[in-house]
């Protein structure tokens, strides 16, 4: 077994840093305590097996905001057999109000400084939204301008086709006249013919 005294200094105290040392003390299953010091630092007590201490004094490191660390110190030491659970030191019934009202105020701070940031942010998905209003805007405009567009090359395209449509009624009536003219003279062609053949018939 193992047993270190640790020494914290930074912001520990009214931000619920013991709160938060004692939760992997008791998840662990160590024994020890956890106190504030007049001088602002937090004391530590902490034993059990060596792999888990180990464990637990890393853990000490990354306390949530708004706790901060500055310097850490661990000193090992000899076990306290009385000790079973890992508990928080208590003081003064108006130091520990004063402990939780700071600590409720640190905690309130933090979010109000995130719903400030959510503020921002949301008021830059807003501007955001504007400019892609903005821009479905122009992009209406310019789907009207195809659709005009569209509107003026089908038009053209209709005049194409009805005068396409006057040529080959024009054209079908040439070769109407063509054809019937080809007729005529086939038939005239024939009448000569015969009447070559009487003229030639009569002279033999």
């Amino acid at each position: 077994m193992k047993a270190y005294y640790v020494r914290v200094y930074g912001r520990v105290q009214k931000v619920g840093f013991r709160r938060f040392v004692q939760e992997p003390g008791q998840e662990l299953g160590l024994a020890g305590f956890v106190k504030n010091e007049k001088n602002g630092s937090v004391t530590v007590f902490v034993q059990g097996q060596e792999n888990t201490v180990k464990k637990f004094l890393e853990a000490l490191k990354s306390p949530p905001p708004p706790a901060a660390l500055r310097t850490i110190e661990a000193k090992e030491t000899k076990p306290k057999t009385k000790i079973k659970y890992f508990e928080i030191s208590y003081g003064k019934l108006a130091d520990e109000l004063q402990e939780g009202f700071g600590a409720m105020q640190a905690i309130f701070q933090g979010y109000w400084s995130e719903f400030r940031d959510y503020r921002n942010e949301f008021r830059d998905y807003r501007n955001e939204f504007r400019d892609f209003r903005n821009g479905f805007q122009d992009y209406r405009n310019e789907f009207r301008e195809f659709v005009k567009r569209m509107d003026e090359f089908a038009e053209r395209v209709t005049k194409v086709l009805e005068v396409l449509v006057e040529e080959s009624s024009k054209t079908r009536g040439m070769l109407e006249i063509i054809a019937r003219d080809s007729r005529e003279t086939r038939e005239m062609l024939v009448e000569t013919m015969r009447m070559l053949k009487e003229v030639a018939n009569r002279i033999a």
